[in-house]
């Protein structure tokens, strides 16, 4: 793998145990309001230490930036709606479609065709989600449709990420892009009446986590990241999510995966690896099963 994809893969496994803060901060503070400080925060935090370089930041930075932010607030905005009439797991495994999702836009809009060892690694990662968050009898809530917008526009943001990073400054795009979200967070919780902050130590905590570490740290890594690598590549990567958020509850909360459940991260890490390596092995295997040239009798002594 590139250092960019090893950057990702640390991104992923930051967003991994976002699951568990959220849960601290929502029982601290309503849910616009979340979102509005742990992307304001992050800004700021962010924006204070790299406000040298922000200043030149150009107008199609800006531009960018926006748009992205826009989508940060509707992705979190949907998926936090659509969790209200859902269950957790299938909330997880319908977000997880992103990984489907950004390499079918990237072929119809960007032209780009899929490997088949990328194939074949999103069919495992896919299966393997499916083990991890499904269970039978299978339903359709009202929450799963939103929970697959939020995963179309979560493949939109891959892509569109994947192009500015090719255009602007990604240091810039990522900070900015935190100011926007946040901004537009807090004027929504103002229409709603949730302007109001936490009470406790241990919400304020949980959103300073997610403002540092999964806001600043991730979308700003994203984008520089993703300028050295595909979005079908770092879609997959990113299908590695649940992986970790089940391995931080397992640490932090002793939440448990059923033997389902093991099999199923087991085959989302084998799609990493046969989408890395896929095409190295195949290889290895067709040299080994030709056959060994014999020596010529008539040359033998």
């Amino acid at each position: 793998m590139k250092k960019s994809e090893w950057l990702l893969l640390v991104v992923t496994l930051c967003w991994g145990s976002a699951y568990l803060l959220l849960k601290a901060a929502m029982e601290a503070v309503e849910p616009l309001m979340l979102i509005g400080l742990r992307f304001m925060i992050g800004f700021l935090i962010a924006g204070a230490i790299l406000y040298p370089r922000l200043r030149k930041a150009t107008r199609r930075t800006v531009a960018l930036a926006a748009t992205q932010g826009a989508l940060l607030f509707l992705i979190s905005v949907t998926v936090t709606f659509a969790l209200k009439s859902t269950s957790t797991a299938n909330a997880s495994f319908l977000l997880s479609l992103t990984v489907i999702f950004v390499p079918l836009l990237s072929a119809l809009f960007l032209r780009q065709k899929l490997t088949p060892q990328l194939t074949a690694g999103i069919g495992f990662a896919i299966a393997g989600i499916g083990l991890m968050t499904l269970k039978m009898p299978l339903s359709m809530q009202p929450g799963d449709l939103l929970c697959m917008l939020a995963a179309l526009i979560n493949a939109t943001y891959v892509l569109l990420t994947s192009r500015a990073a090719k255009e602007v400054d990604t240091i810039n795009l990522g900070v900015l892009q935190l100011g926007f979200a946040g901004l537009f967070g807090l004027i929504f919780a103002g229409f709603m009446g949730q302007l109001s902050l936490p009470s406790t130590g241990g919400g304020w905590g949980a959103i300073l986590a997610l403002a540092v570490v999964c806001s600043a740290f991730c979308y700003i890594a994203q984008p520089a990241a993703q300028k050295f690598t595909t979005a079908s590549r770092a879609g997959l990567i990113f299908s590695m999510e649940p992986v970790f958020a089940a391995m931080f509850g397992f640490l932090f909360a002793r939440e448990m995966l059923s033997p389902q459940g093991y099999a199923g991260a087991a085959l989302v890490l084998c799609g990493v690896l046969v989408s890395e390596y896929g095409a190295r092995w195949l290889h290895a295997l067709r040299r080994r099963s030709r056959p060994q040239a014999q020596p010529d009798p008539g040359m033998l002594p």
